[in-house]
């Protein structure tokens, strides 16, 4: 019995249990193994509910569980830290046919994921607002925004933080369908997805790998700087301002 079969025997009860499989004493373990694997079932389906809430209530408890189980047998963990299990499902809600028809739930497996990152991401100091304001608009232009450990942007053609707020917050349920571009940050324990202004995702996107303001401005279209940069602000995001005398 190799590694790959006792896997695949593990993740799938439809499997007979390894055939070679005994307990200390040299008798058949196939009971024992079964109640291993069914706790090991559980585990990992839970793993999935914790990391997933909002999908969970959209697809209902029934299914979720059906579809963990699909999910488990195409992605067993890599990792024995729980909570980090699940990297995979957009990728698997993607390729699932029975959820072909909610083409938001990619998008929304993502922004949960992004929420869990941003839970377990390191604490940083956020910089001085009155630094920023401080700068003399040139010197604006040129600076760099590093952003704290626990920003992150999804962005989608999907409402999916309507959709999210609406199952986490009680508010309403999007009226159409157009596209979100949601900012994770965390200003105190918890993560909290913003949305963005409308037209700023190119403007953030650009700033999280590295661009200045000014080449940042450049590749965004129209969108409210303002209410952008008062969101990255008011929220913490920004860790640290390099301008051209920074180190």
């Amino acid at each position: 019995m190799n590694q790959s079969e006792f896997r695949a025997a593990l993740l799938d009860p439809a499997r007979p249990a390894p055939a070679r499989l005994t307990d200390p004493q040299g008798r058949p373990a196939g009971r024992r193994f079964n109640v291993y694997r069914n706790n090991v079932t559980v585990s990992l389906t839970e793993a999935l509910r914790q990391a997933f809430p909002v999908i969970l209530k959209l697809v209902g408890e029934e299914f979720f569980a059906a579809m963990a189980r699909e999910h488990l047998r195409a992605h067993p963990p890599a990792s024995p830290l729980m909570m980090f299990y699940g990297e995979a499902m957009p990728t698997f809600l993607e390729h699932f046919p029975p959820v072909a028809h909610l083409g938001y739930l990619p998008d929304m497996a993502r922004l949960e994921l992004a929420v869990r990152r941003s839970y377990h991401a390191a604490d940083a100091e956020p910089a001085d607002p009155a630094a920023l304001a401080a700068l003399a608009p040139d010197a604006l232009i040129s600076a760099r925004f590093e952003l704290a450990p626990p920003v992150r942007l999804v962005r989608s053609r999907w409402p999916i933080h309507t959709i999210w707020s609406a199952n986490m917050r009680g508010a309403p349920s999007p009226k159409a369908t157009v596209a979100e571009d949601v900012l994770i940050v965390r200003p105190e324990f918890d993560p909290d997805p913003r949305l963005l202004p409308v037209g700023a995702g190119d403007f953030v996107e650009r700033l999280i790998a590295g661009s200045t303001v000014g080449e940042a401005l450049d590749s965004a279209g129209e969108f409210d700087v303002t209410a952008t940069l008062g969101l990255l602000i008011g929220a913490g995001a920004i860790a640290n301002i390099k301008t051209g005398d920074s180190t």
